[in-house]
């Protein structure tokens, strides 16, 4: 049976920054659930091929460190998974068996896990994350948000005792958009200052992070998790629901032509419906033009001894509202 119930696991679960734009019943209605349309097989995964697998080509990149993306990325042997050439990929990419509890008659998933999250041969000592990127602009090219493509991913969360045990972010799972940002810069000239408008068109990031609240921490007096939504118009990070029972979670987005993008969690496997529905943002103030691709975040540490969380992932799938293709 499925269940709906967070919002009644913690009091105030879905919480909101000041300012963030409320919208009214008729905006609600436009939003499209993600899911929602035609999917396109060419792109996902289900990891059901047992022959599946990946080819690393280490040592991974670390450009966002030390500027090194190094010429070989790794990639995935069906040609629909590739390595970050930003941060580089995750340790332990490995196609396992689908936990207890996810879709009906899948038997395989996939297991993302690191523990050196940072420069290869180099210990930060801080927190440091790994990419794996879905290869969508590749295969169909970046699909319009006039199309209102989605994106929606089941993640198996291990019971709390195989987590990493620290408090922060251990997952995430994002969108690579392109959109209209405008930038206001402040100038001062003989008469007084003025404000520059300038517009361009820029990549972002909008998706969730999976934060862990560790209850070795003194601040924390149980094992519990929190979804982080980025962002809000000014890039900052809002709450979503708590998760206080581990096991599958079903995540979400939408991406429509008003530019905005749609926020989607529900435990459990089964489609997201309306009532799953967290919120609506414009990230950074980024007017959603094209969805380029989705990927996964590992974050650890990156101490050299200790793994990250072991995160599983099955069957993320790219939908539109709308064919362009016959």
């Amino acid at each position: 049976m499925r269940l709906r119930t967070w919002k009644s696991l913690v009091t105030g679960a879905l919480a909101v920054l000041a300012g963030l734009s409320t919208f009214s019943a008729q905006q609600a209605d436009a939003q499209v659930v993600p899911g929602s349309g035609y999917k396109i097989s060419e792109v996902g995964d289900d990891f059901e091929d047992e022959s599946w697998g990946y080819t690393p080509n280490w040592p991974k990149a670390s450009q966002n460190l030390d500027g090194q993306t190094r010429p070989e990325l790794g990639e995935s042997t069906n040609g629909r998974w590739y390595e970050s050439g930003y941060r580089g990929q995750p340790d332990v990419i490995k196609r396992v068996a689908t936990p207890a509890g996810g879709l009906p008659g899948s038997n395989g998933a996939l297991l993302l896990r690191s523990k050196f999250t940072g420069i290869p041969d180099m210990i930060t000592h801080k927190q440091q994350q790994d990419d794996f990127l879905a290869n969508v602009n590749g295969i169909t090219g970046a699909i319009g948000v006039q199309y209102s493509p989605s994106v929606v991913t089941r993640i198996f969360l291990p019971p709390w005792d195989q987590w990493e045990q620290r408090t922060g972010a251990s997952f995430g799972f994002r969108a690579d958009l392109e959109g209209l940002m405008v930038k206001k810069e402040e100038r001062r000239g003989l008469f007084g200052i003025r404000l520059k408008e300038e517009k361009k068109v820029d990549a972002y990031w909008p998706g969730f992070f999976i934060q862990y609240n560790c209850k070795k921490d003194p601040q924390n007096q149980e094992d519990s998790a929190l979804i982080l939504i980025r962002s809000d118009d000014q890039g900052r990070d809002l709450f979503g629901p708590y998760i206080t029972q581990t096991g599958w979670w079903t995540l979400g987005m939408s991406f429509t032509p008003d530019g905005r993008v749609h926020y989607y969690a529900s435990p459990g496997v089964d489609p997201l419906t309306q009532a799953d529905y967290i919120t609506t943002t414009k990230p950074y103030n980024a007017q959603a033009q094209r969805l380029v691709t989705f990927f996964y975040n590992v974050v650890s540490q990156d101490d050299g001894k200790t793994w990250s969380t072991p995160w599983i992932v099955d069957d993320p799938e790219v939908y539109v509202l709308r064919r362009w293709w016959r």
